[in-house]
């Protein structure tokens, strides 16, 4: 089906711009607007098809409700190695592991949690050649018994956000071929998306592992403005969990300040990447000439450690592209740990979970996962354990 239309504003403060994608479910077709409005990172949805969905005001949303864009994403190439490669579209509670031949296919027990876990030692070298028995997961301090274990290089989606402000103008070029550099070190079956954002955030190319086309949404440099990055960040992961066809999500996040132009606050943006079936946050942030480093640097940290992922501070700028290897290697190399809980889930309320990993030849492990979730929605946050 052809894509949809992705418009920027004529004017920035005009309505908050948001993502429009298509999505595939059980055959049938339908195009998802999501539009976050005014002072709320929620999303409009409408359903274009028999019924239409109610805006924020109450009134029926249109499919019309993003004349003011100018610039479209390309439809999805029929011949393109995503669409022959990909999984099927899989509703959220839904997850997608290999098989023994390595096939992914869909796992439809929502009971089990399912741990996304990085094991360093104490030199900080990623350990890859453990086995199930050397885990020990414990949610509220309770073992639970691990039913399911991989280590495979398992496919991603992944959203490429990069920070389009004034101050990024003579960081750009460096910046987007370290972005590029990390979908080429990635899995080849990687679904990956790219956001620029300022005071505004958009979508310059939807789900896609073609090279050409990330390369040209990266180029839509517009650098003024200052840097709405909780915003970008929380549309990018609803994105993510409404649209993404992979169950693990990423969101690479690459700024060189503190957010100066968002309606939500640091806690509001970390509680919502949080929620079900959220992403792991990789950050960089290039903070050399920011007013407030201090401040900025805390909030990359706070926000990849909550969602299980790392924050870079690279001294300059010619860091950026090794790290971006680094994440990419990190990402291929994790362990995938289900557990059916002892508690169930059923109970709601919120569990924290501690992994441990143990085996002769490494004196100290620290499994880097996501430290709790909220029973029944899954609302996960994370950190280094």
């Amino acid at each position: 089906m052809p894509g949809p239309d992705i418009t920027r504003p004529r004017n920035k403060r005009a309505e908050r711009v948001s993502f429009l994608s298509y999505a595939i479910w059980a055959g049938a077709a339908a195009a998802v607007l999501l539009q976050p409005f005014a002072g709320s990172a929620e999303w409009r949805v409408p359903q274009l098809q028999a019924q239409s969905a109610q805006s924020s005001t109450g009134q029926p949303a249109s499919a019309d409700s993003g004349q003011l864009l100018s610039q479209s994403v390309p439809a999805k190439d029929p011949q393109s190695k995503s669409d022959a490669t990909s999984p099927p579209l899989a509703p959220p509670s839904q997850q997608q592991v290999p098989d023994e031949n390595g096939t992914y296919v869909i796992r439809k027990d929502v009971d089990e949690v399912l741990l996304h876990a990085t094991v360093v030692d104490d030199k900080q070298r990623i350990v890859t050649d453990l086995e199930r028995n050397a885990f020990t997961v414990l949610e509220d301090g309770k073992p639970q018994a691990i039913v399911s274990f991989h280590h495979e290089d398992i496919p991603v989606a992944m959203g490429i956000l990069i920070d389009n402000s004034g101050s990024m103008r003579e960081k750009r070029a460096k910046v987007n071929q370290a972005a590029l550099n990390l979908v080429r070190s990635s899995n080849p079956q990687d679904e990956v998306f790219v956001v620029n954002f300022n005071d505004e955030y958009y979508l310059d190319q939807d789900f896609t592992n073609d090279l050409l086309k990330l390369k040209e949404a990266l180029e839509k440099i517009d650098a003024k403005g200052g840097t709405a990055l909780y915003e970008a960040a929380v549309a990018s992961g609803e994105h993510l969990k409404r649209n993404a066809r992979l169950e693990r999500k990423v969101l690479f996040v690459v700024t060189d300040g503190e957010d100066n132009a968002s309606r939500e606050t640091l806690e509001q943006a970390v509680k919502q990447l949080q929620e079900e079936n959220g992403p792991s946050v990789y950050a960089i942030g290039i903070l050399g000439d920011e007013e407030h480093p201090k401040r900025a640097k805390r909030a990359l940290e706070i926000i990849a450690q909550r969602t299980g992922g790392l924050a870079f501070f690279p001294k300059t700028l010619d860091e950026v592209d090794e790290i971006s290897r680094q994440v990419a290697h990190d990402i291929r190399n994790q362990y995938t740990i289900g557990y059916k809980p002892t508690n169930p889930r059923s109970s709601g309320g919120f569990r924290q979970i501690r992994v441990e990993a143990k085996v002769k030849g490494h004196s100290k492990l620290v499994v880097r996962t996501k430290s709790g979730y909220y029973a029944g929605t899954q609302a996960a946050a994370s950190g280094a354990k």
